[in-house]
């Protein structure tokens, strides 16, 4: 394997959609900052988003390079050019999508054997890198992108399958084992948990669950203080090697760094940057539902009508283009709300919105990026979950934290989300922006916010854990 003294060498590898990406490139950095020579390893259309996203990080000793391998789409049976999940077109081909990333496992290993990393960390998606590592005798270690007690409650809802014990999908029960006595409903669970109809999706979870414990541990995005009841438990109880690492967007220091994660934004900085700077401190709702959440134009005109009643001032973030409007734009929406609601169309600088202190509050969908970036910023949340585990980010945030508050959605429906009436989101708009119960959870948020930042500082918990896990894969190469 060469030289003692030659830097660690990391291959990071993460699975082609944003919300993969992001935190991916972000840990990247944490790593090269730390003397650590990173590859990301990704296709030549996600290339360019993420040599943008590495910004300085260039400049770190050994710092970060790319490396792509091919992913012939067409060949596939998807559109040409289509690389990234986000912009897969419908969400029936969303398995084929999944099923056409197994194409990049031999490209993969001939740049294992190439250039001889000391260690491949790969998205739970790609579950064939684990054999991939093995071959070339290098540990794989797993990052799953969502939190700890996610990665709990999912476990023990697959060891004790409460939900056949329920007589229907919208009655309540206790997830067995999990501290917290944290109350679900069938409704709100992943369908590959329940609905075994879904054999492609359950088969394929089946599998990066079997190749996970065969794997070296695992790497979390979050931070000891926010949920350590939740760390412990996976790590004694559960008996799961793990690191935690986050919040990793504090890997980005400057303000252009913390612009160039994920997709260009599709408003100039000066312009939401002008409207936010005449606002007072806590005063604006921050509405954002992620990359993929495609809701109907009915739910948007609900969201909306509750924006206009709530009375409070708002950023809209919307994944539909000017010419979509008609649709669902209530008429004279933007008009009347001229000063006092921005819409930006498309891709906003997330972390820069959310440090702004004019920022009150975030109408989120529960995704773990968002919900970290949240907490880092010391924003309180009106959660929205859609998909995914991000039912399960609620119950963190409005029941184990308290400093959130449900929209009120039951059902899990994958990116296009359960329905809500336009009441229910001026009630949780309201309810996080005035009142006493809002200073509440605004002050605590605020602490989070500052233990997350010390958890990355010297010393601190992911600092350590960070160390750790660097000098642990050092000397597993001698």
């Amino acid at each position: 394997m060469g030289s003692d003294n030659r830097p660690l060498h990391i291959f990071f590898f993460p699975f082609l959609a944003h919300g993969h990406i992001i935190p991916i490139v972000d840990m990247a950095k944490a790593f090269a900052a730390k003397g650590v020579k990173a590859t990301i390893v990704t296709t030549p259309l996600n290339a360019p988003l993420i040599s943008k996203a590495i910004g300085k990080a260039k400049t770190y000793s050994n710092g970060i390079h790319i490396q792509t391998i091919k992913f012939p789409s067409e060949k596939l049976g998807l559109p040409e050019r289509c690389e990234n999940a986000d912009s897969v077109p419908s969400p029936h081909l969303s398995p084929t999508f999944f099923k056409a990333t197994r194409v990049l496992q031999e490209p993969l290993e001939k740049l294992l054997l190439e250039q001889h990393p000391d260690c491949l960390v790969a998205d739970l998606m790609f579950s064939w890198t684990t054999d991939s590592a093995a071959k070339f005798e290098i540990p794989r270690i797993v990052f799953h992108g969502i939190s700890f007690f996610a990665l709990c409650a999912i476990e023990c809802m697959r060891l004790y399958m409460p939900y056949n014990k329920v007589c229907s999908d919208s009655e309540s029960f206790v997830i067995p084992n999990l501290p917290g006595e944290i109350k679900m409903t069938r409704n709100q669970l992943p369908d590959f948990l329940v609905v075994h109809e879904s054999i492609n999706m359950t088969s394929f979870f089946e599998e990066s669950r079997e190749s996970e414990a065969r794997s070296y541990g695992v790497i979390v995005n979050s931070f000891y203080e926010l949920e350590q009841v939740y760390a412990d438990y996976y790590r004694n109880v559960l008996g799961r090697k793990a690191w935690h690492i986050g919040p990793l967007s504090l890997s980005n220091i400057d303000t252009e760094e913390k612009a160039h994660r994920g997709k260009e934004a599709s408003i100039d900085e000066h312009e939401w940057l002008k409207w936010l700077e005449n606002k007072k401190p806590n005063s604006v709702v921050y509405v954002c539902f992620g990359s993929v959440t495609n809701f109907p134009d009915s739910q948007l005109r609900e969201i909306a009508m509750g924006l206009e009643a709530s009375g409070q001032q708002f950023i809209w973030v919307v994944r539909k283009s000017k010419e979509d409007e008609k649709e669902w734009l209530l008429e004279g929406f933007e008009k009347r709300m001229e000063g006092k609601g921005l819409i930006i169309r498309g891709w906003a600088p997330q972390v820069l919105v959310l440090e702004h202190e004019a920022v009150g509050a975030f109408v989120t969908h529960c995704g773990w990026n968002s919900t970290l970036e949240a907490v880092t910023a010391g924003v309180p949340m009106v959660t929205f979950p859609v998909a995914a585990e991000q039912f399960f980010n609620e119950k963190l945030v409005t029941e184990v934290l308290k400093i959130g508050v449900p929209v009120g959605v039951k059902k899990w429906v994958r990116l296009v989300g359960d329905s809500t009436k336009w009441e229910e989101v001026e009630k949780a708009v309201k309810r996080i922006m005035t009142g006493e119960e809002a200073v509440e959870m605004r002050n605590k948020v605020k602490v989070l916010s500052g233990l997350a930042r010390q958890a990355v500082a010297e010393g601190g918990s992911s600092y350590s854990d960070l160390s750790a896990l660097i000098e642990e894969l050092g000397s597993l190469r001698h």
